[in-house]
């Protein structure tokens, strides 16, 4: 059995540690910060208060996804290593970035006709995308082929939950994630957004509550209701210059939950370009996502 390389991007929000950790290469996007362009990697660009700071405040931010020739750059030393590739992408309902692994993929083929080169639209952003690959990781190291684990990750991926509560949607409305007719509950004062990603891999705003607290405290309900044999899991919190919250809801579901782990992380600078300052997102490993069409 030829060796394989599990592959992911930065969208991920996986630390640089937890990536080191599970042998992963992880390819960056970028993003432009007003006049500022930098690479969404560790001790790139502004500090986490800056940059969410700066949204907040209303500078203009953009975000791309790798182009076909960077992909190439970084898929092919493993293929000239001699080992397969698996590829666990971005959410293509959100980025072009799935897309654009897909053509690097088709070229690459032609070049190492030997090599097994896949890819996975992961249908989830995020520590959930990080959640699938450290579940791909986890499959791998049992002595799993890499068409095994691809099986694995087609047969997940729809199960893993994403269920995040934002300061208000105006960065998703800025950024074309959210239409403008749902952005409106976020001007509402103290109404507090809930958002998921649904089975398509599509942001979906599903409704507002009164207050921060009971806003997290909804995150933790729909847990409860959605979580499928959490022992065992690891779970994982995302936040953007939040941490204080992130870790009481850690706190919370470790006294509720039988779960393994908790991990709370950073959102990466493209994810929190679109979600903005006091996000706070939870994912877990539950029933099967939904979609409304």
């Amino acid at each position: 059995m030829r060796e394989f390389a599990i592959v992911t991007d930065t969208c991920c929000d996986l630390s640089q540690e937890m990536a080191k950790n599970l042998d992963l290469v992880m390819i960056p996007l970028s993003v432009q910060l007003g006049d500022e362009r930098f690479y969404n990697l560790p001790g790139a660009g502004p500090d986490t208060h800056t940059f969410y700071q700066r949204l907040f405040d209303g500078e203009t931010v953009q975000t791309s996804a790798p182009n076909v020739g960077e992909f190439k750059d970084y898929f092919r030393p493993i293929l000239e290593a001699g080992k397969d590739l698996l590829y666990i992408g971005f959410t293509s309902a959100l980025s072009a970035t799935y897309q654009n692994s897909t053509i690097a993929i088709d070229e690459l083929q032609e070049e190492f006709p030997e090599a097994k080169i896949l890819a996975v639209d992961s249908l989830c952003a995020s520590l959930g995308q990080g959640l699938l690959v450290d579940l791909a990781v986890q499959e791998k190291n049992k002595g799993k082929t890499i068409q095994e684990v691809y099986d694995f990750c087609e047969a997940t991926k729809g199960r893993i939950h994403h269920w995040v509560t934002v300061g208000n949607l105006t960065q998703l409305r800025r950024g074309g994630r959210l239409s403008a007719t749902k952005a409106i509950f976020g001007s509402l004062l103290q109404v507090k957004p809930i958002i998921h990603v649904d089975g398509k891999g599509r942001l979906v705003a599903i409704g507002t509550v009164k207050g921060r607290k009971k806003a997290i405290a909804h995150l933790l309900d729909q847990m409860k209701e959605m979580i499928v044999s959490p022992e065992g899991q690891r779970v994982y919190i995302v936040n953007s210059d939040c941490t204080a919250e992130a870790e009481a809801m850690a706190a919370a579901i470790r006294e509720r939950f039988p779960v393994a782990e908790v991990i709370v992380g950073d959102m990466g600078q493209v994810i929190g370009s679109h979600t903005g300052k006091d996000t706070i997102g939870l994912f877990f490993l539950g029933q099967e996502r939904t979609s409304e069409d």
